[in-house]
């Protein structure tokens, strides 16, 4: 298995005064060759959204977005008439598809929302719009791998319209938990906070590690951990430049 750290100092990063954005891969005025994305896994960033601040309505299209808060709220509204505030431990997924139109804002006007927001391209161009948002208890995380998105959906998790699951997981010193990857795919683990080591390597809040199978990855809790782990194919995941 090989694998290499994209080290949080590193990421892409701007700076809007209501927007504090970290960009694990190419995005927006941000441009590094050498990071286009992972396979499938086109946007990873990390954004802190002043009280009163947020993004407004603007369009997508053919993209896969997932929302992943973790603190404060993010009040979401867009065109497929899905509307709603997005907190800790609920995960949201929009198909952009052929067209949508959707409006982000911190729904707190004295603290600060703090939030991933993941791009995933779709198994393909075309599909209609779509919107879902599941709760996923912090309990269901701690100590093990917690499904959150798959393409069928299984075990109460989102619909992902790609060959990618994703899972979110709690680790404190002294856990550990295993995931196979099988030929063919890739890996990514982000870091939301906290510390953890994959395979031995350490990696801090903000840190991600890529991996290619085949393989087993080793998650050991270190302090107070959060992370995502995505599990993808790798063929004919070439990246574009999202929407």
């Amino acid at each position: 298995m090989q694998t290499t750290i994209r080290k949080a100092a590193e990421r892409g990063a701007a700076n809007f005064g209501w927007l504090d954005s970290r960009h694990s891969f190419s995005f927006g005025a941000y441009v590094d060759p050498d990071h286009m994305g992972f396979g499938p896994l086109r946007v990873i960033n990390e954004d802190r959204v002043a009280p009163g601040g947020g993004f407004p309505t603007h369009p997508h299209r053919d993209m896969e977005i997932i929302s992943y808060v973790l603190d404060g709220g993010l009040a979401h509204r867009d065109s497929t008439g899905a509307e709603g505030v997005v907190r800790p431990g609920d995960v949201q997924r929009m198909t952009a598809g052929t067209g949508a139109r959707h409006s982000e804002y911190n729904a707190s006007d004295s603290e600060p929302a703090h939030f991933l927001q993941i791009w995933i391209l779709p198994e393909r161009e075309g599909l209609a719009p779509g919107y879902e948002q599941k709760r996923f208890p912090p309990e269901e995380m701690r100590g093990r791998l917690r499904l959150i998105a798959s393409p069928d959906g299984r075990d109460g998790a989102l619909t992902l319209h790609r060959d990618a699951t994703v899972y979110a997981t709690r680790l404190e010193a002294g856990e550990t938990i295993r995931h196979r990857l099988a030929e063919g795919r890739g890996a990514w683990v982000q870091v939301a906070r906290g510390a953890l080591a994959v395979n031995g390597a350490r990696l801090e809040a903000g840190d991600g590690l890529a991996a290619t199978g085949p393989g087993e990855l080793r998650l050991d809790g270190a302090s107070g951990a959060e992370a995502l782990l995505f599990d993808m194919a790798m063929e004919g995941a070439g990246p574009r430049v999202p929407d």
